[in-house]
Parts: C-alpha cells; structure tokens; sequence
C-alpha cells in the first residue's frame, strides 16, 4: 500500500530567515520537471495547520524559487509555515495498466519551512524545513510487475531522491536530515525486499 514519503533537514539555532534560506536552497538544487521548471504555488499558514492561510497563490507561469520566496518573505513570522509546490519529473508505468510502458511525468512536491514556534515548535519532530514526496509509490511500484525494464525505472526515481536528498543536505546547512514515511516502515528495507523479487 503506497505510503507518503517525506525528507526532514533541521539546522542548528536558526532564526527565521535561515529556514527560509534553506529551504530556498532546497529548491535551488531541485530537479524541476521539464514542463513545469519553477514553483507552482505558494501558500503561508499562520500558527497553525488548523488556522485558514492568509496568502495562495497559484503561479501561472510558473515562478522561480527566489520569486517565490521573495513573495513570502514580505510576511515573516516565527509562527507562520511557509509552503511552495514543485514538480520533478519521475518513471511511472503506463496508467492504462495493459501495456508495459514507461513514461516521465510530472510528480507534486511541496517544500515546507517552519517557524521556530509554528505549531507549537513542530519543527523538532518533522524538521525546520521539510520536503513531502507525496507517495513513494514511484519508488517502490508495488502493484507492478517487476521485469528488468520496470527495475530499471525504478531504480532511476530512487536514483534522483538520493542525489536530491544528498544536494540539500550539502548545500542548505542542516545539521541533520532523516528520509521517513507516514507510517514510519524503513524506505530502503522495503526497497531491497522489493528489488530482490526480480527474477
């Protein structure tokens, strides 16, 4: 069953306006997909999830990162979260489900930057900055059948997180990262057990 996917930096003592310059990095290192190449929406959510936003804002073009961000930089608060969407673009099977085929489509991303005291300091559990995946289904592609082309697909998704994930921790200063799903099973055991079913 398809899971949600998520990558979690925390800095060391930041204020503010280093989440915010984190996660711009995040999303400066980011693979976009080649029909959407820049941030797609935005949206800032005052102390808490359960609170209505006071800023959306779809982007038609597409905006890049710093555009974004300059955008929500003019209502910083230390109890507002700060979300932008994005795309990359990953291998999924063909949706008609007869065929064999692999195409590159488009997949949702949302960057996430927490004030120190959004949500009652949220942060400490899921990150000063966090990247939600959507579902790890294009990692994993459980109700697939696994020739060695399908492998092969996979194994290129998982091949973009990692690279990804390893960028974001070299260049957005974070003392610490953690890859981690909604229910908490372990992506790369599942990945090998999965794998390893290929005859």
């Amino acid at each position: 069953m398809p899971d949600s996917l998520h990558l979690s930096l925390w800095l060391r003592d930041p204020d503010l306006a280093d989440v915010i310059k984190a996660c711009l990095s995040g999303m400066r290192n980011f693979p976009f997909s080649a029909q959407r190449q820049g941030i797609t929406y935005m949206s800032l959510h005052p102390v808490s999830w359960n609170e209505a936003t006071i800023l959306e804002q779809r982007f038609h073009p597409v905006v890049s990162p710093e555009e974004a961000v300059q955008l929500a930089a003019e209502q910083l608060h230390d109890d507002y979260a700060y979300v932008f969407e994005a795309a990359w673009d990953l291998w999924m099977p063909s949706e008609s489900g007869e065929s064999e085929e692999w195409t590159l489509r488009p997949s949702a991303v949302k960057f996430i930057a927490r004030g120190p005291e959004f949500d009652d300091g949220s942060y400490e559990q899921e990150g000063h900055v966090e990247i939600d995946f959507g579902s790890d289904a294009p990692f994993l592609q459980e109700q697939t059948k696994l020739t060695a082309d399908a492998e092969g697909k996979i194994r290129s998704n998982v091949q973009k997180l990692v690279e990804f994930s390893a960028k974001i921790e070299q260049n957005s200063g974070a003392s610490a990262r953690l890859l981690w799903s909604e229910s908490e099973e372990n992506l790369a055991q599942k990945l090998i057990a999965r794998l390893q079913k290929v005859q």
